[in-house]
């Protein structure tokens, strides 16, 4: 399956992008256990922001990153969605997060009701300080902003599902 299927099956593709062909490699790791479409975490394996690798072998390219929450204050009545968690741009190619600007400091997920999903987006921008912080973070649109700063299509996206740390049970992916 590729990882854009995964991604429609996952109700990411409609609720928070359009479908896309990804073109950049891009690695997103929360310590030792990297986040891969539809895998589970509970909120405590999730505090410290995660890792972010991008490939590509060009430092002159920069990328935008963004993660959201579509299922704020909760999935069956997602009012805030999407809910901005971090927010970094600036970030050259082949580096990573933490060589990029922050807009939205990293906001560690801690859905109360339900099973959340959170979605990193990597954008390519069309050159470095292109773009600028959103006011809030309640109500952000993934397709809005990529249209106000002219991003285009996602370059890569990968999800993953969490709820409260005693919950049970899981979104299942159906083949």
């Amino acid at each position: 399956m590729q990882d854009t299927d995964a991604l429609v099956i996952g109700r990411i593709v409609g609720d928070v992008i359009d479908r896309f062909v990804r073109s950049t490699p891009f690695r997103v790791s929360y310590g030792s256990r990297e986040v891969t479409n539809g895998r589970e975490f509970k909120p405590s394996q999730i505090v410290k922001q995660p890792r972010v690798e991008i490939g590509g072998n060009d430092l002159r390219t920069f990328y935008t990153l963004v993660m959201v929450d579509p299922d704020a204050p909760s999935p069956s009545d997602p009012n805030l969605r999407e809910y901005l968690h971090w927010l970094v741009t600036d970030i050259p190619g082949s580096t990573g997060a933490s060589f990029g600007q922050e807009l939205h400091c990293y906001e560690s997920p801690r859905p109360n009701i339900g099973i959340h999903r959170f979605v990193f987006i990597l954008f390519r921008q069309l050159g470095r300080q292109t773009v600028y912080k959103p006011e809030w973070r309640q109500n952000f649109n993934s397709r809005q902003f990529a249209e106000l700063y002219n991003l285009g299509s996602p370059v890569a996206a990968v999800y993953f599902n969490c709820q409260r740390e005693q919950g049970s049970g899981g979104r299942r992916m159906i083949l």
